[in-house]
């Protein structure tokens, strides 16, 4: 720790970009994290489309865009709430409300995330260059010095460059364990604002399809009781 703590001090205009490359990643890292593993993520979906279904069928729309208020930023919630709002509208206009906001979703759960691969390779490359450099300081440091000396700058500058790589590389390989989790929540969490937007289309379908068998046995009742009346 004492050797990479006087290297990066000795060599700071080398280390401070993979400084400045491994503070980026921690905040992503942590900011991601809360929002796909807290922020985001709605718990006990079944129970909440469960209870959705129950308002929608009772025709009773108001409350189950209430219901949706009470999981504001959660952007299940939000597809559905526009779905709902979109209600009274043909079927067309409320699938393309869904598909806005699931684009619009999708953006917000995919930001970032990305940048922690570009700042692993980065910091990589930055790493490898001060290893370049250490190495190329270190032959010309040998070529003007005394038989004495080589072997001493050669050892220094080797050990410079080492350290430059295992640096980049302390940065990188956690950016990219941390991208490989972060896309793996991002794709479940696509997933699930999927499924909202298609359950949300079902439970509107559902609504229309009793309200129309309600209108078409209301008629029926209607012409049977008109026609007892005429025979009667």
């Amino acid at each position: 720790m004492g050797t990479i703590f006087r290297f990066c001090v000795e060599n700071f205009t080398h280390v401070a970009p993979i400084l400045i490359s491994g503070a980026l990643g921690i905040i992503i890292m942590l900011e991601r994290y809360v929002a796909l593993t807290m922020s985001y993520p709605m718990s006990n979906m079944d129970g909440f489309f469960e209870r959705l279904r129950q308002f929608v069928m009772k025709d009773q729309i108001n409350d189950a865009i209430a219901l949706c208020e009470r999981y504001r930023g959660k952007p299940a919630a939000r597809i559905v709430r526009e779905g709902l709002m979109r209600a009274h509208q043909p079927e067309n206009l409320i699938e393309s409300g869904l598909e806005i906001v699931m684009s619009e979703s999708a953006e917000r759960i995919q930001s970032r995330t990305a940048f922690l691969g570009t700042i692993a390779n980065v910091a990589t490359l930055f790493g490898l260059l001060g290893t370049i450099i250490g190495l190329v300081q270190s032959f010309e440091a040998v070529g003007s010095a005394n038989a004495q000396q080589r072997s001493a700058l050669l050892a220094n500058g080797i050990s410079t460059a080492m350290n430059a790589t295992m640096l980049g590389l302390g940065v990188a390989i956690p950016c990219m364990i941390a991208f490989a989790y972060l896309m793996s929540r991002t794709n479940k969490l696509t997933a699930e604002i999927e499924q909202a937007a298609l359950r949300t289309l079902d439970i509107l379908r559902q609504r229309y399809f009793s309200a129309t068998v309600m209108a078409h046995n209301s008629e029926d009742a209607t012409f049977t009781e008109n026609l007892v009346r005429k025979r009667g």
